[in-house]
């Protein structure tokens, strides 16, 4: 075996691997093995805010995905009372929300400084390019990248 066929055929293995990667990401299922996104709002929230902090601990909007992950758990570590929806959460209190349809749900929030915050539900990715730009776009979340 030459050289040079050994050198071009080690090339090709990031490029074998690169494809296996992309195949993967387009066939495989979008599944997840905990179906919470969880979200704390952590003790000393209030006082920070009341002290004139500008505290952003939730996001604006939460994006959930039916089927993968599509359960809202919200747990109130702070010291005071918060009102999600309908619901009060006394310190040390969880809530979870689990949603059945895709659509933008508007939620009063107390945690928030603006008051209110968007949960914001789709449908589980079907087709190959929507596997492929869902884990695109969960990818890039993840790191803060959006």
């Amino acid at each position: 075996m030459s050289k040079r066929f050994l050198l071009s055929g080690l090339a090709a293995l990031p490029l074998a691997a690169a494809a296996a990667t992309l195949a993967w990401a387009a066939w495989s299922p979008v599944t997840s093995a905990d179906r919470d996104e969880v979200f704390e709002i952590p003790k000393g929230t209030w006082a920070r805010r009341m002290a004139g902090d500008k505290v952003e601990i939730l996001p604006n909007e939460v994006r959930l995905t039916l089927g993968v992950k599509d359960v809202l758990v919200l747990r109130n570590r702070d010291d005071v009372p918060q009102v999600f929806g309908p619901v009060l959460m006394m310190p040390g209190q969880s809530f979870r929300l689990p949603f059945a349809t895709a659509s933008s749900y508007q939620f009063a929030c107390t945690a928030h400084a603006s008051g209110q915050m968007t949960v914001t539900v789709v449908e589980a990715p079907a087709t190959v390019w929507e596997r492929l730009a869902w884990r695109k776009r969960e990818f890039m979340a993840s790191r803060g990248w959006t």
